[in-house]
Formats: structure tokens, C-alpha cells, sequence
């Protein structure tokens, strides 16, 4: 495979971990895990620590970044602030218009790589398995959790960008959705989609930190216990599914920053249920369908990487 044709591809999968760390309720951690690339990234990440300094004072950049996979990064964040900047209205407008149909996939899609994750365990055991339950417990009741309201103001944002972007490496756990929990999902989704600078810079600033301290303990949990960890990620994974479930009713709604009344507080239902709760289509077949397409284009993508 091609240097360019290589890059393309880490490119592309940039763009879909973007676009899932949009979403809230779906993690940008669990596209890098069905894209193959989480390892990877979770090594290029933990390569930036005060040994870099040295090296670089000794063989030079060239030595460096090689050390960091540079050009791995690069493609790789390249595509997640190509999708985030793209993405960001088309998401939220499909969201607004068509939640089921969308869920539907995303559940889908999680559904399948959490399944996935578990073919990877090589060693099943109690300690992993009470892992998994506790896990998968945690992520749902983080998932019930009703928004709070904070104050917009720069250190908040800082420490919101460091939490954020630890759970967006988590698969399982999304960013988006911590954010909407601290009431802060909306001042930063508004300054991608204004462009307000001053907001990203520290917003990004506190992402930055929180990705360079988080990276290196995950890496280092998947290298020495990486069968308890997979159990913990995939517990998250399954946990999460209780969030991103397509069939929702409000119960409450609140005025997002565009003066939009969008919904507050929701709680699961039965699809049967559904259009009587809600007024609402409950489009059965075509989310089931649309589930079903997000697990064979999964398949597809592990049997073409079998293949390769």
C-alpha cells in the first residue's frame, strides 16, 4: 500500500471518529477500535513525554518524529477537525430530523464492535468479568445522569476540554456527551460552528493536556493487563448502549444557545410504545434495517482486514 494511499485511509477514519465525537452518546474511542487503529494511536500519544526533549536535543526532528508516528498523527487529527468543523450542523440536523434512524445505526455499530472486543480477550476470567459488569453498569448510569448547568467561564472550559477528551479515547464513554452533562455541550458545539477562537484555543488547550497525561496510563493497562482492560472497555461499550438507544421519549426539554427547544431529560421505551408516547413514527423497520446495515458493514470491514 502507497504512502498516500495509506495517509487517505488514516484520513478517513480521522473523519468518522470526528464525526462520532459530535454525536452525544457515541464515542470516538469506539470508531479508533473498529478501525483498527487504537492501539496505534494510543502509542503515538504516549510517545510525547520529557524523553522526547532529549532525543530531539540529540538526533534531531527527524528522529522525533518518527519517535511520535507524526505522519500517523497528523492524517489521523487532520480528519477528526476536517469532520468536526464539516460535520457539525450536519449532525445536528440529522439529529434534530431523523433520531431514530440515526441511533439506530449508531446502536447498531456499537452493538456489533462491543461483540467485537470481546473476541479479542484472550484470557476470560472472574476479575475480568466483574470488570465487565462493573463497567457496563457505570456507563449506563452515567448515561441516566440528568445535565447540569455551569458557567462558561475559561477554567471551566479547560478542565471540560481534559475531561472530554479523555472519555472521547474511551470506546464506550463519549465527550460529547460529558460535556452535555456539565451543560457545556452546547457553548462548545456553538464556537466550533461560529468559529469563536477564543473559546476553541482553550477549550483545545485543556484537550491537549488530557490526551498527553490519559493516553499514557490506557496504553500502559493494555500492555501489561490487556485482557482486563478490553473487559473494562467493552463493559463501557455495552453500558453505553442504554444512551444511545433510538427509541426515547422527553420528558423534559430546555432552550439550547441558538433559542431551540431541544430535549432535557429522556427515558427508554419499547418501539411498540413509541408512537403513542410520542405522537411520533416510531420508524420499526427502517431502524432495525439501518441496524442491521451498520453490523454487516462492520463485518465487512473486519473480513476485508482479515483479508489484507
Amino acid at each position: 500500500m502507497s504512502d498516500k494511499t495509506d495517509c487517505l485511509g488514516l484520513l478517513l477514519r480521522g473523519m468518522a471518529m470526528g464525526a462520532a465525537d459530535v454525536v452525544p452518546g457515541v464515542s470516538g474511542g469506539t470508531i479508533a477500535f473498529i478501525t483498527g487503529i487504537y492501539d496505534r494511536l494510543l502509542n503515538s500519544l504516549r510517545s510525547f513525554s520529557p524523553t522526547l526533549l532529549l532525543l530531539l536535543k540529540n538526533e534531531g526532528i527527524k528522529a522525533c518524529w518518527k519517535k511520535v508516528d507524526g505522519t500517523f498523527l497528523v492524517c489521523v487529527f487532520s480528519g477528526i477537525l476536517i469532520s468536526i468543523l464539516s460535520f457539525a450542523h450536519l449532525i445536528s440536523y440529522l439529529l434534530a430530523e431523523y433520531p431514530v434512524l440515526i441511533w439506530s445505526f449508531f446502536f447498531g455499530l456499537i452493538l456489533v464492535s462491543g461483540l467485537h472486543m470481546v473476541r479479542q480477550i484472550e484470557h476470560y476470567s472472574i476479575g475480568g468479568g466483574v470488570l465487565f459488569v462493573l463497567a457496563a453498569v457505570g456507563a449506563y448510569l452515567i448515561g441516566t445522569l440528568t445535565p447540569a448547568s455551569l458557567t462558561p467561564t475559561p477554567v471551566m472550559l479547560f478542565f471540560a476540554g481534559s475531561i472530554a477528551i479523555c472519555a472521547m479515547i474511551l470506546p464506550g464513554i463519549s465527550g460529547s456527551f460529558l460535556l452535555l452533562l456539565m451543560g457545556l455541550y452546547a457553548t462548545v458545539l456553538q464556537a466550533v460552528k461560529t468559529f469563536d477562537l477564543f473559546v476553541l484555543a482553550i477549550f483545545a488547550s485543556g484537550c491537549v493536556v488530557g490526551l498527553l497525561s490519559f493516553s499514557h496510563v490506557l496504553s500502559w493497562l493494555l500492555r501489561k493487563h490487556r485482557d482486563l482492560a478490553l473487559s473494562l472497555l467493552t463493559g463501557l461499550m455495552m453500558g453505553a448502549l442504554g444512551k444511545v438507544w433510538p427509541w426515547k421519549q422527553t420528558l423534559e426539554t430546555r432552550i439550547n444557545s441558538s433559542g431551540e427547544v431541544v430535549p432535557f431529560l429522556e427515558v427508554n421505551v419499547s418501539p411498540l410504545n413509541y408512537e403513542s408516547l410520542t405522537g411520533t413514527p416510531a420508524f420499526l423497520m427502517p431502524g432495525l434495517l439501518l441496524m442491521a446495515a451498520a453490523i454487516i458493514m462492520f463485518l465487512m470491514i473486519e473480513w476485508l482486514g482479515h483479508r489484507k
